[in-house]
């Protein structure tokens, strides 16, 4: 049968209420695979109707988020409302369920294949826990009611002695269920032939022992105490789940329910326990819950397994209990794949998990596998902190020797975060991020190697993070301002233009510096949106100036910064122009800053946009320079105009007197520049005998504390 192509999302139906075409297939599957096995008086078209129905809440389930198993609980509650309770009929639900319903069900796109099948499998675990526990109800039910007659019929004996033995007699011989009959010493009277099945021996067997020795090392205390209630007449009946050993040293599990039987003037005369056989059904269930806690490539625990026993394990510490992980991460994994093949890469994988297991299968030590080539392993109670870091180290030993697949040796590398400490004051989401952050601290420094946490670096990361994933709506929500520096000409202390200098009104963390945001944003690619943003304000507020007349005759000009990545941008020429046009300002009153380092690492390709911009009249400025390590050669195929030079060069010009190198330098920059036809901008002039210095070597404009700080743009006039 051809799957459907885009099922419907989990609330849409067909016309007139009718299920989606993946549903409707699903569902007449799963009607043709159960119907002949179901004991039902609904007719083949009305229990296909039910099914679809059924259908509709899996589907709903499995592509809930978040997701929850429960409605497979429901489902299987369901079946056996329906009588599908013969032994073939769960295998063959769970069997449908598991080949069709991710299949029909669910949606690649919003669903990778491989968690549809794993919620698959926790609602096949769902489905077989409701029926086990709508059948045991039923079963209990039945086992009263059988109680009852007991009861009836031994007190029917005086009046109707032989028909009521024989009734009984009928019940007790033909029922599947196990039954046996104890005095209320626990001595056995009675067994059936099912019970004598159920223990693999002979009904002798069984009758020569006193119920008080049917006991097994997994018993429960309450098993046996409400045991001993039931005998002293204070409890009437109650219900277990029950495990026996058998004459062959296997295990029965049932479901055992005990009923006290009271002669006619109220004294308890007898015990009857009713026994139903459920070991398969257990060992199924195990079976549904070892593949939903599994790795199904490396058989390691998996990450639901992981955090259940860690929660366990922070939950029943004692105050001085400790708590250890290691988070390891395969260096390069990705390009295996990419390189060799998935096959390749799940060969390695299962590779490196032998090999971790070995060093991580100690006493209180688990490893799982939590995601594509992440590893976890919990140390729990560890001695010293030591303990963890050294296991850490027997990683990295055990993963430096190659790993032969396919007869190819590859190299295996892997960073480790280490994370210890008192399981009271720690959380499992709290260890699990903090050893991530930890791990790619070690991948940021070379790799193949651990690093212990660091509250400091965690917290430094935490904020990068916060702010990454807060500057969307920052940019959207005008969290952004900008100040402006004055740009003042040297020969006579005019003011030139200012600086745009962009800051971060944060709501929690106060006023930002670039310093602070620029990197991030450009990590990201929101340094485009927000660059764009910048240039706007920048050159409306050059445009007001100028309507003002700030700065007499010769108009104020603008220097607003370009990042990297805006520099490689490829509509950058025509987003400023559009910018310039719908302002009105003037090519010449923008200047762009582009770091020394980043204007001589570009190509004549990526110069290409800037020698437009210079066409057009637009300034640019070689900013930081003297930090880039150039070729001083180089600055004659630059589009550049300007020299901004780095403060570095003339901190030793505020000293008196001045340190003679620093003035050499200066000297020569400023020469080179001169004769380059490039004028010279120094940045960071905080003394007058520092302006002094600069102003006779030659420089013709300086910005910095000197003449003043970055303010709002209504302070520029006054600024110098």
């Amino acid at each position: 049968m051809t799957p459907p192509t885009g099922p419907l999302g989990p609330h849409e139906h067909g016309a007139g209420g009718e299920p989606p075409d993946g549903l409707r297939r699903f569902a007449r599957i799963w009607c043709r695979a159960v119907y002949a096995d179901t004991a039902t008086s609904m007719t083949r078209a009305e229990f296909e109707e039910l099914m679809a129905g059924l259908t509709r809440r899996l589907a709903d389930a499995l592509r809930a988020r978040p997701f929850d198993p429960s409605p497979g609980r429901a489902v299987g509650e369901a079946l056996v409302a329906a009588h599908c309770t013969v032994p073939e009929a769960l295998p063959r639900v769970l069997g449908v369920v598991d080949a069709y319903l991710p299949l029909y069900c669910s949606d690649p796109a919003e669903l990778p294949a491989d968690e549809a099948r794993a919620r698959s499998t926790r609602l096949q675990h769902a489905i077989a826990a409701g029926y086990a526990a709508a059948l045991q109800e039923r079963t209990r039910e039945e086992q009263e009611a059988l109680s009852r007659a007991a009861l009836s019929a031994q007190r029917e004996i005086a009046r109707a002695l032989h028909e009521s033995e024989t009734r009984f007699r009928a019940v007790f011989k033909d029922a599947a269920l196990g039954i046996a009959l104890a005095d209320m010493s626990g001595r056995v009277l009675d067994v059936n032939d099912a019970l004598a099945r159920m223990f693999g021996g002979s009904e002798h067997h069984v009758r020569s022992r006193s119920i008080l020795e049917w006991t097994h090392p997994e018993d429960p205390p309450e098993v046996w105490r409400m045991q001993r209630e039931l005998m002293r007449g204070e409890r009437e009946h109650f219900q277990v789940e029950k495990s026996y050993g058998r004459t062959d040293g296997t295990v029965l599990w049932t479901n055992l329910t005990v009923s006290l039987l009271r002669a006619a003037n109220g004294e308890p005369r007898y015990m009857l326990a009713m026994m139903e056989d459920v070991s398969e059904r257990r060992l199924l269930n195990l079976r549904l819950r070892y593949q939903a806690t599994h790795d199904a490539l490396t058989d390691l625990p998996n990450r639901s397994l992981f955090f259940e026993r860690l929660e366990q394990a922070l939950s029943r510490a004692s105050d001085t209990a400790r708590i250890g992980l290691c988070y390891l991460d395969l260096d390069g994994f990705k390009a295996v794949n990419d390189s060799l093949g998935h096959a390749v890469g799940d060969q390695l994988l299962i590779a490196v998990a032998e090999r971790l297991h070995d060093c991580a299968s100690g006493p209180g030590q688990m490893l799982a596998r939590i995601g594509g080539d992440e590893f976890v392993a919990l140390v729990l109670d560890p001695p010293s902190p030591e303990t963890v870091t050294e296991l850490a180290e027997r990683a990295l030993y055990a993963l430096s020797t190659p790993v032969d697949v396919g007869g190819r040796e590859l190299m295996v590398r892997a960073s480790i975060g280490v994370v210890e400490g008192p399981a009271r004051h720690l959380s499992s989401a709290e260890m699990l991020r903090s050893a991530d952050i930890t791990m790619y601290r070690a991948k940021a420094e070379g790799g193949n190697r651990y690093a212990v946490a660091d509250p400091d670096s965690d917290a430094r990361a935490i904020s990068r993070h916060h702010l990454t994933h807060h500057l969307p709506a920052a940019l959207k929500g005008a969290e952004f301002f900008i100040e402006y520096q004055p740009l003042v000409k040297m020969e006579d202390g005019s003011l030139e233009g200012a600086e745009a200098l962009v800051r971060w009104s944060h709501p929690r963390h106060g006023v930002l510096g670039p310093d602070r945001f620029i990197p991030l944003a450009e990590h990201t690619g929101l340094i485009v949106p927000l660059g764009r943003w910048v240039l706007q304000e920048a050159v409306r507020q050059a445009c007001q100036w100028q309507v003002r007349g700030i700065g007499g005759p010769r108009p104020l000009k603008v220097n607003v910064n370009l990042s990297p990545r805006q520099l490689h941008h490829p509509e950058l020429v025509e987003d400023t122009i559009s910018v310039l046009e719908e302002a009105g300002l003037p090519p010449s009153s923008l200047c762009l800053e582009v770091t020394e380092t980043a204007m001589i690492r570009a190509d004549e390709n990526e110069l290409r946009p800037l020698r437009e911009l210079a066409d057009l009249g637009v300034g640019i400025a070689l900013d930081d320079f003297g930090t880039g390590y150039s070729n001083l050669a180089n600055l004659r195929r630059l589009p550049a105009s300007t020299l901004k030079l780095d403060r570095s060069f003339t901190l030793g010009l505020q000293r008196a007197p001045a340190d003679p190198v620093d003035l050499k330098i200066v000297e020569g920059i400023v020469s080179l520049a001169h004769t380059l036809e490039l004028s010279v901008t120094v940045e960071g002039v905080e003394t007058s005998t520092q302006a002094d210095r600069l102003r006779e070597l030659g420089c013709d404009s300086a910005q910095g504390w000197f003449y003043a700080r970055p303010g709002p743009p209504e302070r520029l006039p006054e600024a110098v």
